[in-house]
């Protein structure tokens, strides 16, 4: 059986709140991110390029029975962590479950806080991007 969201959120918050310091959070989100799978090179296109982040991050949705596939990329580490936590707690479900997600792994893990304000923006990018691509299938899956 498919996870929730929120279920997926709380193992996020379960792996993190076993670190107290955060260099030690920081390379548990780097390992998180070593193991995103590369995206193929078609998805590193300008259109897949998310505004607002620093560093370069590429998002690509897929809409396969119902569900919203996510793929992402990024060129520093930490930023491939968050990546890879976004795609983790929204990929493969609905558009309607990623547009009423709350997020509050976010908060619950400290990331916010313990990040750049640039690292910062692009998280808020990102997700923005991931509920923009949800709306977009939504619409479309909608008007047939």
């Amino acid at each position: 059986m498919t996870k929730t969201i929120n279920q997926i959120q709380d193992e996020i918050i379960d792996e993190f709140s076993v670190f107290d310091d955060w260099m030690d959070k920081y390379e548990l989100l780097i390992e998180v991110g070593s193991e995103l799978p590369p995206s193929d090179a078609p998805y590193k296109t300008p259109s897949n390029l998310i505004e607002g982040c620093q560093s370069r991050v590429w998002l690509q949705a897929d809409y396969v029975d119902g569900k919203v596939l996510f793929l992402g990329e990024s060129d520093t580490m930490i930023v491939k962590g968050i990546v890879s936590l976004l795609i983790r707690v929204l990929s493969g479900h609905t558009p309607n479950e990623i547009l009423d997600a709350d997020l509050y792994f976010i908060d619950a893990i400290g990331l916010k806080e313990h990040l750049s304000p640039t690292r910062s923006n692009g998280l808020v990018s990102m997700l923005k991007q991931m509920k923009l691509y949800a709306l977009a299938l939504k619409s479309k899956t909608e008007a047939k």
